[in-house]
């Protein structure tokens, strides 16, 4: 992990669109577009040019978009691509939210560069932009058998996995600070930290 703070210009929430996809596990993404746009008061707003949902952070000096590709998952790229050639962001300086199945839900990691993992939305992504972009990689944890993963990351994970999830989420949220604007190997270190996992009962 480099300790130089990455000059973010535009930070990607993957997911599906549509209703039916809002609360899957594959769009835990877009959760995190969504509360990190709230935390800096942005609002997105539809870009046709951009194939998506775009808000603007202007914090001081700083000044990034956040992107929710309007593709479905396996046409990211085309969004990334698109908006990061409009405004002439460069690989590095672009941050990548999405579900990762090689971690236990609440489990939270930001990665520089590396494969696709298999992950859609990634491969998409690096086809179009190449691999050295930044990602966060937000646990769901994995069904157990690769013929089980598209029905596990298209539904919605249990109230136990679904909690520890938003707790993760909630983790990168409160760093935000630092990760876009301040000291980003301590809050990357914050982030990458695996607290205590939660009790899990009987829930389902």
């Amino acid at each position: 992990m480099a300790t130089a703070r990455p000059d973010f210009k535009l930070v990607v929430g993957l997911g599906n669109p549509g209703a039916e996809y809002e609360e899957t596990r594959h769009n835990v993404g877009f959760w995190l577009a969504d509360r990190l746009a709230g935390r800096y008061a942005a609002r997105f707003a539809k870009d046709v040019k951009a194939h998506g949902d775009v808000a603007r952070i202007q914090t001081g000096a700083f000044d990034a978009r956040i992107l929710k590709p309007g593709t479905f998952m396996n046409r990211s790229g085309q969004a990334v691509a698109a908006l990061s050639s409009y405004f002439k962001i460069a690989p590095e300086q672009i941050l990548v939210a999405h579900d990762e199945l090689d971690l236990p839900p609440g489990t939270v990691k930001i990665k520089h560069a590396g494969g696709h993992g298999g992950h859609n939305g990634l491969r998409d992504i690096s086809k179009a932009i190449g691999t050295q972009y930044w990602r966060v990689r937000i646990g769901i944890g994995h069904p157990g058998h690769r013929d089980r993963v598209s029905p596990w990351v298209l539904s919605r994970a249990g109230a136990a996995d679904e909690r520890a999830v938003n707790e993760a989420i909630e983790r990168v949220i409160e760093a935000a600070d630092g990760v876009l604007f301040g000291d980003f190997a301590r809050a990357t270190q914050r982030i990458n930290t695996l607290p205590a996992p939660p009790p899990r009962g009987n829930e389902t």
